[in-house]
């Protein structure tokens, strides 16, 4: 397959105005208050280090012998409670497939900024940069698609990119498939049924995000994505082997080697508070790149925005609360603080 990232920076009219926008944000930053730009816990260790995610074996879920398939479950279960984030191999999802998606993904973005901006394809759901932004550390060098799965098949979603159409539908099955097999093993290690989440997160909750982080001439040092958690359940993500994605681990920023065999897990804010912090949804960012543009696509494990989540045993850590407040209560702290608060709003 063609390699987009061996290549020249793309043409500028298929890039958004990052640049501009990110230098009126250092143009103004001298007028807002220094705490409003902290992105950094309190406590936090300011250290990049590189680390090798638990890196888990799926095909061993089907083994015939016991012992190999309840080491595997406890390997997930342990790394979703130690880092947040692990690694899979045999996953069930063909790198043919990974292939075409990153094909088609590309050339997506190859797009004219100004038609990708207003051609309403995939559902109107073109964004870039952080509207919210107060200062540059609040400002992601990145452009994204986020599609809800159920629009994913509805031909009038692509226009002209109709050969998109038949590898996202293809995609965004293979990737549910996976999200619900490693969220039973979660959910059975908690004493639940494995199903349980066939229930609690239907395909058309959720969501796939196209990312492209443009390459950065500002700095290596510039967020491609700002330091977040995600609001789902877990999500998987596919990237290419560009890297800039780290997370946080003992209090310091860690790098992940980027592995072209793995997709990467993580789990979310539902999760943790579902489990009652037996998981733990880490925060992580993606830095931006100097000279090569970087590609990801990421799966997002959703419930029903009125699904009410709760601890799965008590005493409950958290009060109960639906997915649509949890959002909105996000939405509204980013926009009044710059960041993310999210599970500490709601515990008990």
């Amino acid at each position: 397959m063609h390699d987009p990232t061996s290549q020249p920076i793309m043409m500028l009219d298929s890039s958004p105005p990052l640049l501009h926008h990110f230098g009126e944000l250092a143009r103004l930053s001298p007028q807002i208050p220094a705490p409003e730009c902290n992105d950094l816990p309190s406590g936090t260790v300011v250290m990049k280090e590189c680390c090798q995610l638990p890196l888990i074996d799926l095909g061993c879920l089907n083994s015939t012998t016991e012992r190999e398939r309840l080491a595997c479950a406890e390997a997930i279960c342990r790394a979703s409670s130690e880092w947040g984030f692990f690694q899979v191999v045999n996953h069930g999802i063909s790198p043919e497939l990974v292939r075409n998606m990153r094909r088609e993904q590309v050339k997506l973005f190859q797009t004219p900024f100004d038609k990708k901006a207003t051609c309403g394809v995939l559902n109107n759901s073109y964004r870039w940069g952080t509207p919210t932004a107060t200062c540059p550390k609040q400002f992601s060098w990145s452009e994204a698609f986020h599609i809800p799965l159920s629009k994913v098949s509805e031909q009038a979603c692509y226009g002209e990119f109709s050969s998109l159409r038949e590898v996202m539908v293809e995609f965004s099955a293979a990737m549910s498939k996976l999200a619900r097999v490693l969220a039973g093993v979660l959910a059975g290690n908690l004493g639940h049924p494995r199903g349980v989440f066939e229930n609690i997160c239907q395909e058309n909750n959720c969501f796939l995000r196209l990312n492209r982080y443009p390459a950065c001439p500002v700095s290596p040092e510039i967020s491609g994505l700002v330091p977040h958690t995600d609001s789902d359940f877990l999500t998987i993500l596919s990237q290419d082997e560009v890297g800039g994605l780290q997370l946080m681990k003992d209090s310091k920023w860690v790098a992940v080697n980027p592995n072209q065999d793995a997709l990467i897990v993580n789990i979310g804010d539902l999760f943790q508070a579902w489990s009652n912090d037996v998981y733990r949804s880490v925060e992580h960012k993606v830095v931006a790149h100097g000279k090569m543009e970087r590609y990801s696509i990421a799966y997002f494990l959703c419930p029903s925005y009125d699904s009410l989540i709760g601890s799965c045993n008590e005493p409950s850590m958290y009060r109960e609360f639906t997915f649509r407040e949890y959002r909105s209560q996000v939405q509204e702290d980013v926009k009044r603080t710059g960041r993310k608060i999210g599970l500490p709003r709601f515990l008990l």
